[in-house]
């Protein structure tokens, strides 16, 4: 899956101008007099803050970092990436945005641990003149630049319609029990997935036997949950789970596993994780959603070389934060991914080589699903 960057859209009539300087870092920077200039100098060596929420979700530090960083080199080298983990503490991401805008960034990129805490972070960057891009998660405020993250609304969609196809699939009674267990009560994102996910649900006579957020999206206390909820409702009851991401599909899988469960329900998942590919290929998991994390993150880094550069982006769509306030955004298209798309997405789009899929305990199953 291939997403283009939004270069051309954020430059504007100016375009044309900067392709002619031939300065990676100038994009659309329609001045030519001595004042343009020392702005461009000044995006030249801009610092950038980059600042991603939690350390249990694998994909910040395998994916959107490195995607981020080399795409602000490329585009502007002798720019200056600032990079923190918030480690699941509104707190400290609070903390670490006041650091970096104490050393001066030019423009903060900003994935909340929890969206309403961190519109303070907005507030402050505004009264020194810094916008704030809001990645992946959406901050609760309208004075956000841009916002750039996937349909994730659509995301609940594809988990919950890939779950029921695979009830129905396996001729799962029409009344028959699942959990639910939900993203972090702090994350925006998480209530579109339940937003998406129960759109479809609800249209079913499947019941729901347990529902719960998870806390920072921590997998050990999914785990300890869906333990307490096997112990309640009985394993043999659960026919289904929808798991808003890998680690908390894990958790639940772990917990069934140690109940004692030998043929396991189908199971949801999201981020596409190596540990969630290599369960979908061993049958413990049935699906799950591939966001392409290169295009997000090189799409936020040219949209941040183009704010130090003073241009304001024009993104494709808008976005509502909590409280109502409308954001420039560009939302992204996820994708469902099971045994049978797994070669041509994230083996394709090169997240993965096969090497690190198929070691020896997968190699059976990568040959039989034609992952090679």
């Amino acid at each position: 899956m291939k997403t283009a960057t939004k270069r051309a859209v954020l430059a504007g009539a100016s375009l044309l101008l900067a392709v002619t300087t031939l300065s990676a870092c100038s994009n659309g920077s329609g001045s030519s007099g001595s004042s343009g200039g020392t702005n461009t100098q000044a995006a030249k060596t801009a610092k950038i803050g980059l600042l991603l929420p939690d350390t249990v979700t694998p994909r910040y530090a395998t994916a959107d970092y490195p995607y981020f960083k080399a795409e602000v080199a490329a585009k502007c080298p002798d720019c200056t990436v600032l990079y923190q983990n918030a480690a699941g503490s509104a707190a400290t991401q609070q903390q670490q945005a006041q650091s970096m805008l104490t050393q001066g960034v030019k423009v903060l990129v900003l994935d909340p641990f929890d969206g309403e805490a961190a519109a303070s972070i907005v507030t402050a960057a505004k009264a020194k003149n810094v916008p704030v891009i809001s990645y992946d998660r959406l901050i609760d405020s309208g004075d956000v630049s841009a916002y750039i993250s996937f349909d994730n609304v659509k995301v609940g969609e594809l988990q919950a319609t890939a779950l029921v196809d695979r009830m129905k699939a396996l001729n799962v009674a029409s009344n028959a029990g699942i959990l639910e267990v939900n993203g972090s009560p702090t994350d925006n994102n998480a209530s579109q997935f339940k937003k998406g996910a129960l759109s479809v649900l609800s249209a079913t006579s499947y019941k729901v036997l347990g529902e719960y957020d998870t806390p920072g999206w921590d997998p050990a206390k999914a785990q300890t949950w869906a333990q307490g909820q096997i112990a309640k409702v009985g394993a043999s009851n659960i026919k289904g789970v929808y798991a808003a991401n890998d680690d908390t599909g894990g958790a639940v899988i772990a917990a069934l596993k140690s109940a004692g469960v030998k043929t396991l329900p189908p199971v949801t998942g999201q981020d596409a994780t190596l540990a969630g590919i290599q369960r979908i290929l061993a049958g413990q998991q049935y699906m799950t959603v591939y966001k392409a994390f290169k295009p997000e993150a090189s799409d936020a880094a040219d949209i941040a070389v183009d704010l130090a550069n003073g241009k304001t982006p024009t993104l494709p769509t808008t976005a509502t934060t909590a409280k109502g306030a409308t954001v420039k955004a560009e939302l992204l298209t996820p994708v469902a991914v099971t045994t049978a798309n797994i070669e041509s997405t994230v083996v394709k789009d090169g997240l993965y080589k096969v090497s690190d899929i198929c070691t020896s305990a997968y190699a059976a199953a990568c040959t039989k699903y034609g992952v090679k």
